[in-house]
């Protein structure tokens, strides 16, 4: 095999198990580790994902060029130093993000809802990415979107994902290695068929549709604000595959490889949006505008179809494996149900087909930030329990994260009770007790104060039952920790 091809390639000497699976409740062994090209180049499904042309035009119509580029550069700043940081955790670890919750402040049950939430993202995702399919496909045909025709659409695109990521890792590879020409030369052909039947309308006729001031420009910061967390939670999900040894360079090379392009494509978005917007015959053209189902057929007809469809299956296999692996995790905490990473996916699909039934789509804006403050505030408290209560409070050990049952209590209060409450204020955002685009901020910083307090007043209690003795760590707790202390000798031994 030569080097360049090793580079892009994942490892081969594994077995079909092994690839079904993928170590979702599990640790991933040395042998099934995976090159950082090779990585980026999976989670280029995500950078190319037609939610982003639509992010990017809902911005420019916020607040127009140049100030769009603000909530932009804060979105691919942050999230690449949050994925940066939790992605060199879960490699050197070879757990997945749900995994390391359990021993990262929330206790084995306590990690069941965390994971629960993770499955929620992935759900709507789904759902979204999924409704831009079946709307292109719709609007094509003379469907009508909502219709019983509409279903079977969304539903039938969503099991041809499924038959793609079924084995995992191995398949997803395949299909995003021969999927990024083909959405380079179709989305090339699409530029090309705009700019020569179309007056194309470039950043200086991105104008804001209203006047921009400091709550046009909270909404897009918000906005941004939901992604900074969970671009890194998908790019771990992933990243976990990454050798232990992998360097903060290195997972942040994988961040910038996946957020670079997510800026190109919003950016496209917000020119496709504004070069058609004149040229479209309904009341509110910018809402159809921003529609990548509209849009697309409407610029190459059925190979703009046949784009969707391409583009979405690539982006929806990583939403159905993301959320399997969330899935697998919260059913094996809770009820200790272990059918297999794939089986979940169907339960994803079935949520999916559900949801595009009740039209749940009509509530994005709100489903955004509550999901943002869920995952952000989640997140940064784990980021807490590590970066402040391991390594500079000396509560627990910060060479190695437990996540085995049998060593971790079912709940940690610290954390459980950090994100219930911080969760709380910023429900009471979401209900207008104050500004609703506020609500993430303010419940993602109150979470992460709020663990270290209660850490630090239970003392480290609530992180091991006992203390593993097939591990060998250096760590020794302070004459403060209640955390049970190693067995250095036993440890020793058994190195």
């Amino acid at each position: 095999m030569s080097k360049l091809k090793q580079w892009f390639q994942g490892p081969q000497d594994i077995t079909e198990a092994e690839a079904v699976e993928d170590y979702a409740v599990g640790r991933v062994p040395k042998h099934y580790r995976w090159p950082i090209p090779a990585i980026i180049l999976v989670l280029l499904g995500n950078s190319t994902a037609m939610f982003w042309f639509s992010l990017g035009a809902d911005m420019g119509n916020l607040v127009g060029w140049p100030t769009m580029l603000l909530p932009i550069g804060y979105m691919v700043v942050f999230a690449t130093i949050i994925g940066s940081c939790i992605m060199k955790l879960a490699s050197k670890e070879g757990l997945s993000l749900n995994l390391m919750t359990r021993g990262l402040g929330f206790g084995y049950m306590g990690s069941a809802f965390t994971s629960a939430i993770y499955a929620i993202n992935f759900i709507f995702y789904f759902l979204f990415e999924g409704t831009i399919v079946s709307h292109a496909i719709a609007n094509y045909s003379g469907v009508e979107v909502n219709s019983l025709a509409g279903v079977m659409i969304f539903a039938c695109t969503g099991l041809v994902a499924i038959w793609f990521v079924w084995k995992g890792m191995s398949s997803m590879q395949f299909l995003q290695t021969w999927g990024v020409p083909i959405f380079i030369l179709l989305f090339g052909f699409c530029i090309y068929q705009l700019t020569h039947h179309y007056d194309a309308v470039g950043p200086s006729g991105w104008h804001a549709s209203g006047e921009v001031n400091s709550t046009s420009l909270w909404l897009v910061m918000n906005m941004a604000n939901g992604q900074i967390v969970f671009q890194g939670l998908m790019a771990t999900d992933y990243g976990r595959f990454a050798k232990p040894g992998v360097t903060h360079k290195g997972t942040a090379g994988i961040m910038l490889g996946m957020l670079l392009p997510i800026v190109v494509v919003m950016l496209f978005g917000a020119f496709l949006a504004y070069t058609l917007m004149p040229h479209i015959d309904n009341p509110n053209p910018f809402s159809l505008a921003m529609d990548p189902g509209f849009v697309f057929p409407f610029i190459l007809a059925l190979v703009g179809v046949v784009f969707a469809v391409i583009t979405q299956i690539r982006i929806n296999v990583l939403n159905l494996y993301s959320g399997s692996i969330a899935l697998s995790n919260t059913m094996d905490m809770a009820f200790n149900y272990r059918p297999g990473r794939q089986w979940w996916m169907l339960l994803v699909w079935l949520l999916g087909v559900v949801f595009y039934i009740c039209n749940i789509l009509q509530y994005t804006g709100t489903f955004l930030s509550i999901t943002g403050i869920l995952t952000n505030t989640w997140v940064f408290i784990i980021l807490a329990d590590y970066l402040v209560c391991r390594k500079l409070l000396n509560l627990a050990p910060s060479d190695f994260v437990e996540y085995r049952k049998e060593y971790l209590h079912s709940w940690n209060p610290a954390g459980v009770f950090a994100l219930l409450i911080a969760v709380a204020i910023g429900a009471a955002g979401i209900l207008g007790a104050y500004p609703m685009y506020y609500a993430s901020f303010i419940s993602m910083l109150a979470g992460p104060v709020l663990h270290v307090v209660f850490s630090v007043a239970t003392r480290g209690r609530y992180y091991f039952t006992q203390f593993p003795q097939d591990v060998v760590t250096n760590w020794s707790p302070s004459q403060s920790s209640l955390c049970p202390a190693p067995n250095k000798q036993s440890a020793t031994e058994m190195n």
